[in-house]
């Protein structure tokens, strides 16, 4: 766990857990689905769309995929409490 724990007290880790980080997420995952509904007839439309939903979700629940990834807490209250 020693690896995510140095994730969650990085900057990056406390920036991208924080309100902030969270909205930029959000954002970040609708733009990925619009661009590929726009282009959902290609493989990089249909590629965008599926990874379009991992930031939307992290950022609409709270979660945090990257310190799952490292042994971490998922969601984002128990990144921010370390």
């Amino acid at each position: 766990m020693r690896i995510a724990e140095d994730f969650d007290r990085s900057a990056f880790g406390r920036w991208v857990n924080s309100p902030a980080g969270r909205v930029f997420r959000v954002g970040a995952g609708t733009a990925f689905l619009v661009a590929g509904f726009r282009g959902r007839r290609t493989r990089a439309g249909q590629a965008s769309i599926a990874w379009g939903v991992l930031p939307l979700s992290a950022g609409a629940l709270d979660w945090c995929y990257i310190s799952a990834a490292l042994g971490g807490p998922l969601r984002g209250r128990g990144c921010r409490a370390l």
